[in-house]
């Protein structure tokens, strides 16, 4: 699946009642930006108007808020291909003001983006400029060779913690980059498939282990052959 079908997919799956709501205010916003673990608001700036939400340890910045032309503007980190594509998808999503604008977006908060959406860009910053469990998630599993897959329980080993099965359902579910993390190669213990993979529909997952080499038999894998070892 390319990036802008899966995209348009994962967007689509946001979609819940909350987008009849608008996220218009600085408060709003710092708030859903400190409800993230670690968080801290600060105004380095001597400035009010700037007001940022830090991770400790690290102090490093995943939100900025300020006011502009008479609407609160925020920046966020992106990953560039997604940064792109919001860009394409909202007119008040720009380049990063006075950030790299590769790795940065402006929104303007005018009510135009959906709530659901203005969430997701303000995870996926926490995510990208922390040393968040999703991040560690993501880079264990592509330590999963082509050929081979690992159980939830020896991604979340891999990443560090091996209590944190269901964060690891929960990372893979929202992967942004499924060519780059390659999550259809994780299965439960007793080696089954997902009942329907969430990048593409019933079916998809089993095509591309297949794709892989691998043999899937009534909905599983045979972990002793393709099980990696941790």
């Amino acid at each position: 699946m390319d990036f802008e079908t899966f995209v348009q997919d994962r967007t689509k799956q946001n979609v819940s009642g909350e987008d009849s709501t608008k996220m218009t205010t600085r408060e709003e916003v710092l708030a859903y930006g400190l409800s993230f673990p670690d968080t801290y608001q600060e105004a380095p700036f001597h400035d009010q108007n700037w007001q940022l939400v830090r991770v400790a340890p690290g102090g490093k910045a995943f939100l900025w808020t300020y006011e502009m032309d008479g609407h609160i503007r925020i920046n966020i980190k992106v990953d560039p291909e997604w940064g792109r594509f919001w860009r394409r998808k909202y007119a008040a999503v720009i380049p990063g003001y006075h950030q790299n604008k590769k790795h940065w977006n402006t929104v303007i908060l005018d009510g135009s983006v959906p709530v659901s959406d203005l969430k997701l860009m303000i995870a996926e910053s926490y995510d990208l400029v922390a040393d968040s469990p999703t991040k560690r998630i993501y880079e264990a599993v592509k330590q999963i060779p082509r050929g081979k897959v690992a159980t939830y329980a020896q991604v979340a080993k891999l990443a560090g913690n091996e209590r944190m099965c269901r964060a690891v359902g929960n990372a893979l579910h929202k992967n942004t980059d499924p060519e780059g993390v390659p999550c259809y190669r994780v299965v439960n213990a007793k080696g089954e498939l997902a009942a329907e993979f969430v990048f593409g529909g019933a079916g998809v997952q089993k095509k591309l282990l297949e794709a892989d080499g691998i043999e899937v038999n009534g909905n599983r894998v045979d972990l002793a052959k393709y099980g990696i070892e941790v």
